[in-house]
């Protein structure tokens, strides 16, 4: 049958009575009822190719087989589900195996806090943790900059239309320019420590800096190693928390487990979250250098912070990263990537084609912004899931799980690359 003249299910029940607050699934009009690795299919049976992997939450991909296992060995066993933060054999296992296998061999040292299930748990706890270290109350942020939808991330968000929607003053936050913001002359880095050092800026002395080394819904803006390690420095000397937000690049996205490493930082705090959870569970972490980890009993606290069944999928999925085998397995694949991204930018010139990211998370930026929804439209009809980001949403962007099979991933840029011919129509 061909794909463009397929049925897809009705979304009536959606449309009638879900928030009008919905997203996603205005995009991707239809019911989904299955999905295996980077697969899903609706209920009418169509099969779709996944290059959006939950917006970075199925790395591992979806329902896969070793994971499910071991839920559901844990679940058999009547294994705690719930626990607060509360001692259980599932958390010490995934405490246990992610000093083992991910902090001791990069000779990082964190306490490793459970602020919540989401990504802006994480991203909360940070700021709340910088302040009370520090003494000081505003966050240094930066343009573009996405870290959550809570009240504290968000303020430290740049996306109007998502601020516009707190109803209430964003405060707190000072907003800085990101690496390569005013283009390649302008030096970022310089700026924001002659802001910090000279007494007439109007900038006060931060409690954290925080950010991306890559900005996923952003617009795939990746920071240069130089630059994260200028910023730093600029900290490190002056007392400022640097903070991370690696939810959505971290857990192997851009390559590496986590996103700074080729860049030889240490961040004082690290969040966590997404696909940590190994089996798109929810489940986030705040990594903190110990001498900062001043907390009070139950001072940050949450009843969906001990999710026992993500302890379990978190612990089996870092199987992933025990042999070295993994990160060049992922570099094949984002050459990959690459080759395509480059041919289609050769091939199509009209469109003033901008590549973007880097790893397993790669996109393309549109001179003409409307064209990149237009892609993922088209691409959508003949059965590949994917996503615009940036503040106009003129970057499309590939997100494919990390365990999918090269086939596969190249059978979806050869679809990809078709869709593109629809735009010149």
């Amino acid at each position: 049958m061909n794909q463009l003249m397929h049925k897809r299910p009705s979304m009536k029940v959606f449309n009638e009575l879900e928030s009008e607050v919905r997203s996603y699934c205005r995009s991707f009009t239809t019911v989904f009822k299955k999905a295996k690795n980077a697969k899903l299919w609706d209920t009418e049976g169509k099969e779709y190719i996944d290059f959006f992997a939950g917006a970075g939450a199925v790395n591992y991909g979806h329902n896969n087989p070793m994971l499910k296992q071991r839920l559901m060995d844990y679940l058999q066993e009547d294994g705690i589900t719930h626990s607060l933060d509360m001692a259980t054999e599932a958390k010490e296992g995934f405490l246990q195996r992610f000093n083992q296998l991910i902090l001791t061999p990069r000779g990082l040292n964190y306490k490793v806090m459970f602020p919540g299930p989401t990504g802006t748990n994480s991203v909360e706890s940070a700021m709340k943790l910088a302040r009370k270290v520090t003494g000081r109350i505003p966050i240094i942020c930066f343009t573009n900059a996405f870290h959550g939808m809570s009240l504290g991330s968000l303020a430290a968000t740049g996306n109007h239309y998502k601020r516009k929607g707190a109803g209430v003053p964003l405060t707190h936050t000072t907003f800085m320019p990101y690496d390569g913001y005013f283009g390649e002359d302008v030096d970022t880095a310089a700026y924001l420590e002659k802001l910090l050092d000279d007494p007439g800026s109007g900038v006060e002395l931060p409690a954290a800096v925080l950010l991306e080394t890559l900005q996923g819904e952003g617009g795939l803006h990746e920071a240069s190693s130089d630059w994260l390690r200028r910023i730093e420095r600029i900290c490190q000397e002056r007392g400022i928390l640097l903070i991370v937000d690696d939810v959505q690049m971290g857990c192997g996205r851009t390559g590496t487990f986590f996103s700074f490493e080729q860049a030889g930082i240490e961040p004082d705090v690290v969040c966590l979250s997404k696909s940590i959870g190994g089996f798109g569970l929810p489940m986030a972490l705040t990594l903190i250098k110990p001498e900062h980890d001043i907390w009070g009993p139950g001072e940050h606290n949450g009843t969906f912070r001990g999710n026992n069944l993500a302890f379990i999928a978190a612990s089996a999925a870092l199987d992933f990263w025990v042999d070295g085998g993994f990160e060049p397995e992922l570099e094949q694949k984002a050459k990959a990537i690459r080759v395509v991204l480059e041919r289609i930018r050769e091939e199509h010139p009209q469109y003033g084609i901008e590549l973007r990211g880097k790893g397993m998370i790669q996109g393309m930026a549109f001179a003409d912004k409307e064209q990149a929804a237009r892609l993922c439209k088209a691409a959508f009809a003949r059965g590949i899931i994917m996503e615009t980001s940036g503040p106009y949403d003129e970057v499309a962007k590939l997100m494919p799980p990390l365990t999918i099979e090269t086939e596969l991933l190249e059978q979806g840029l050869t679809v990809m690359e078709e869709a593109m011919k629809e735009l010149r129509a």
